[in-house]
């Protein structure tokens, strides 16, 4: 089973903060029965004291994700912005980063997320599918790409 759902493909958005943004994708996700009501808070929580901010080269991504327990059905809600956002670093809590791309992770499988993450990072190591997935407007070749590698 797949992680990606086309209606979860969102380009091109408008977002002010990371807060709208996590709003935003977390309403999606609920909207469509993939978590619970609890799922949003829950992700703004855990981002507060564990950042998902990745320094990915040139376009930065970020991954906000919490645990199973709020999460109904596993899925990937994926946003290329249409202006950079800030979200922490990982690595180093202080440091801003400009994002561009967020994939928000809803996995029901606890130990589900560690084989996620590993295959996002292999996704964020190849600057060319980055950047693809950063400018991409059309959210089906978007879809049709990241079906073929989660």
């Amino acid at each position: 089973m797949t992680l990606i759902d086309s209606n979860l493909i969102f380009t091109n958005i408008e977002a002010d903060d990371k807060t709208s943004l996590i709003d935003f994708l977390a309403n999606k996700l609920y909207s469509r029965g993939n978590v619970k009501s609890t799922f949003k808070n829950a992700i703004e929580k855990r981002e507060q004291t564990y950042p998902t901010g990745l320094p990915t080269g040139i376009i930065k991504v970020a991954i906000p994700h919490t645990d199973a327990q709020y999460v109904n059905q596993s899925a990937i809600a994926f946003a290329n912005l249409e202006h950079p956002i800030e979200f922490q670093n990982m690595a180093a809590n202080k440091e801003a980063l400009k994002v561009s791309v967020v994939m928000m992770l809803a996995i029901a499988e606890p130990h589900g997320q560690v084989k996620t993450l590993e295959k996002l990072m292999s996704i964020f190591q190849d600057e060319t599918l980055l950047k693809f997935l950063s400018s991409e407007h059309d959210s089906e070749k978007i879809y049709e790409k990241l079906v073929t590698l989660l």
